[in-house]
């Protein structure tokens, strides 16, 4: 199984967040604000809402911020109004990737992706072009390291919670479900006391591409910085299997 790729790039996305906390606490925001928008202020009645909340708890963001963007999407006033817009694409040597945005300016938004694609010798694609070779679904990741469980029991215990399969890798495991379940799945295993790097719905690549030199990895990394910081954009997917050297740069 491609497990091993799969946990670099949530690491890579995963150290991306670190170093602009700021910046994604902004993007869970909006992400709140639409799930407020769609299903209400209150977590117990909005599994979209309670989602999000565990992405943003993932995410280090401080429970003040949370239940302050919660008050702040539930207001009267007439706020800003965010749609959500999905981009596909590629990277250099093909690299397959798909950008999640939320925006309030569609014109700005896609000018400012394609813009990245292009500087960074890729091209935006027609809606379609790389999807298929993604699987959406709910991705749970737990380190290892925090907590003291064999591989026999984390695998019964998503199971048993509803899970479809567990990927087992050195330092991290990594939980996928079917995204009807995603929410059930989480919530049982965090009332079971587990914690989460990760707990999002997600694009998750059916196989990953080699990249094999760094001259090349230098390109795909620096494209997807360019997505990533982007302010419309809220999640960056992509199929590439990047040399471990880009884990070495905190």
């Amino acid at each position: 199984m491609s497990g091993h790729s799969k946990w670099n790039n949530i690491k890579r996305r995963k150290g991306a967040a670190d170093a602009a906390r700021g910046k994604i606490f902004t993007k869970i925001g909006r992400e709140i604000a639409i799930a407020v928008k769609e299903g209400g202020a209150d977590p117990a009645s909005n599994a979209r809402l309670r989602d999000v909340i565990a992405k943003a708890k993932a995410a280090n963001m401080p429970n003040d911020n949370i239940q302050r963007s919660i008050k702040k999407a539930s207001g009267a006033d007439e706020g800003v109004q965010y749609v959500a817009n999905t981009y596909e694409g590629y990277g250099p040597s093909g690299v397959a990737v798909i950008v999640e945005t939320l925006t309030d300016n569609r014109n700005r938004t896609i000018s400012d992706v394609r813009h990245a694609f292009d500087k960074s010798g890729g091209s935006l694609g027609a809606a379609g072009s790389v999807a298929w070779m993604f699987d959406r679904k709910g991705q749970i990741v737990i380190d290892r390291s925090e907590h003291d469980l064999d591989e026999d029991t984390m695998m019964m215990m998503a199971l048993d919670a509803g899970a479809d399969d567990v990927v087992v890798g050195e330092e991290a495991y990594e939980i996928i479900t079917n995204p009807s379940d995603f929410s059930a799945v989480r919530e049982a295993l965090e009332g079971q006391g587990l914690t989460f790097i990760t707990a999002e719905i997600a694009m998750i690549p059916q196989n990953m591409q080699i990249i094999g030199d760094e001259e090349t990895a230098r390109k795909v990394r620096n494209m997807l910085e360019r997505l990533e910081d982007l302010d419309d954009v809220q999640e960056v997917y992509h199929n590439a299997d990047l040399p471990e050297e880009d884990e070495e740069d905190d």
